[in-house]
């Protein structure tokens, strides 16, 4: 088994953008994939994030395509969001410093016109999203007769966004004979059944069991019974700045993720937080997270649009304001803290309704997570009663999936007879203007209601 990067016979310009990095020691994914993949075979490797994958098809198909050759790209790497292509197409910048091969990234959120400039000087690797690929296509600006290797990254996710229908159709355009890399972290059906069309007795690459978050996170879960009691502790734990001092607070909406952005905002300033979801403008996005990266901002709140694919150094925390109900992001949000042998910490604020997926994503993880006690200076408040309601609508809905005679404690019967009172009192209110109005108008309102 191979110890350092020279084990593996990259060429001295490879070797050298390596040691710049600051990469001496290949992490199990990159001992493992890197010779099969030099050797062209298929791989269908099933890692989490945070392992170090994507140099793990990126070292070897660099050092297959070694230097800039014709007008064509003979290298496609997918990605399920242009965060995640925006990150590849970093990392090969970064390994292929003394290369001359040229790389284009292409993302849909803006105006192709640039992305098209950039084919036409000339391309040895496209880095995609599968939309934005297909259009331009289409539209006849990508020639993909050179193609000699598809890997397509994250596949899980493509499958979770609905792409599998792209996918096809790239898998119809691209030449029969070339290498296929397929990664993802796990292995649903739909993942099973691209990878029967996509590859063909394939390599396969296991490094640890399925959806297994990396062993250097330390999983903590705190059950807080509302949103206010989460934000109360939220700043409690904020308060050691020495020890959360670059954390990612995960939510599941974008109207959560504004709440919270700006209930941090307020307390710590602007200067220290950033959020981004889908509703933010590609460029903002991109500056938001450039700014977390440099270390200028200390806090970055986001929903799982970011959750893939941001790789991001020394991130001390993760915290899940809420818990995902696809019980793998769970693993991928976590995966952006503990990454490339750096310790790091999840944590999770998980009210009444929410356990019922915090068990799933034990399940899926085959382990328990540490439950930690509220601390006694968090103020803990009182639930209101919509939030009540919803919670209690939840767990009903939650219980009626596990068994569909169960009939459901949450009853809307107090509802109901608040509409008819209102309904009753809206009718009185008709019958007194009518008695109000002219005596011949009381025979036609009566006929018309």
């Amino acid at each position: 088994m191979q110890h350092t990067f020279e084990d593996f016979k990259f060429n001295k310009q490879l070797l050298n953008a390596i040691a710049e990095a600051g990469y001496s020691t290949p992490t199990e994914i990159q001992k493992k994939a890197i010779t099969p993949i030099l050797a062209g075979q298929d791989i269908m490797g099933i890692a989490q994030t945070g392992t170090g994958k994507t140099a793990a098809f990126v070292l070897p198909l660099l050092m297959n395509l070694k230097y800039a050759q014709g007008n064509d790209a003979r290298a496609l790497i997918l990605s399920p969001t242009r965060e995640l292509a925006m990150q590849i197409e970093e990392d090969i910048q970064q390994f292929s410093t003394y290369l001359d091969l040229r790389t284009v990234v292409l993302y849909g959120g803006l105006g192709p016109k640039t992305q098209i400039e950039n084919l036409e000087k000339g391309v040895d690797i496209i880095v995609a999203t599968p939309g934005r690929f297909l259009d331009l296509y289409l539209e006849g600006h990508i020639n993909v007769k050179s193609l000699k290797c598809l890997v397509m990254d994250e596949a899980d996710k493509m499958m979770d966004m609905g792409f599998i229908s792209k996918i096809h159709r790239i898998l119809e355009v691209v030449p029969r004979k070339r290498q296929n890399l397929l990664f993802s972290a796990t292995m649903s059906e739909l993942v099973r059944k691209i990878a029967g069309d996509f590859l063909a007795f394939p390599t396969i690459i296991e490094v640890s069991e399925q959806a297994t978050p990396a062993a250097t996170v330390h999983q903590q879960v705190y059950f807080v019974p509302n949103l206010k009691t989460k934000l109360h502790l939220l700043q409690h734990l904020l308060k050691d700045d020495e020890s959360f001092h670059r954390l990612i607070i995960f939510c599941k909406t974008r109207t959560i993720a504004d709440n919270v952005f700006a209930f941090v905002e307020r307390k710590y300033g602007k200067e220290q937080v950033r959020v981004i979801h889908a509703n933010k403008g590609q460029n903002t996005r991109i500056n938001s997270i450039n700014s977390f990266k440099e270390g200028n901002v200390r806090i970055l709140v986001a929903t799982d649009v970011a959750a893939r694919g941001l790789d991001v150094s020394n991130v001390s925390h993760v915290i899940n304001f809420e818990v995902p109900i696809i019980t793998e992001d769970y693993v991928h949000r976590i995966g952006r803290t503990g990454r490339a042998f750096n310790k790091g910490i999840a944590i999770t604020f998980c009210n009444e309704a929410e356990r019922y997926y915090f068990r799933k994503i034990e399940k899926l993880m085959r382990q328990s997570v540490d439950v930690e006690a509220i601390p006694a200076d968090v103020f803990i408040e009182e639930t209101p009663y919509l939030e009540r309601q919803m919670i209690a609508k939840e767990i009903d809905m939650q219980k009626r999936k596990e068994d569909p005679d169960f009939k459901g404690a949450f009853h809307e019967k107090k509802f109901v007879i608040k509409q008819n009172e209102a309904k009753a009192a809206q009718r009185a209110g008709g019958y007194r203007s009518n008695k109000q109005g002219a005596k011949g108008s009381t025979k036609r309102n009566f006929r018309t209601k």
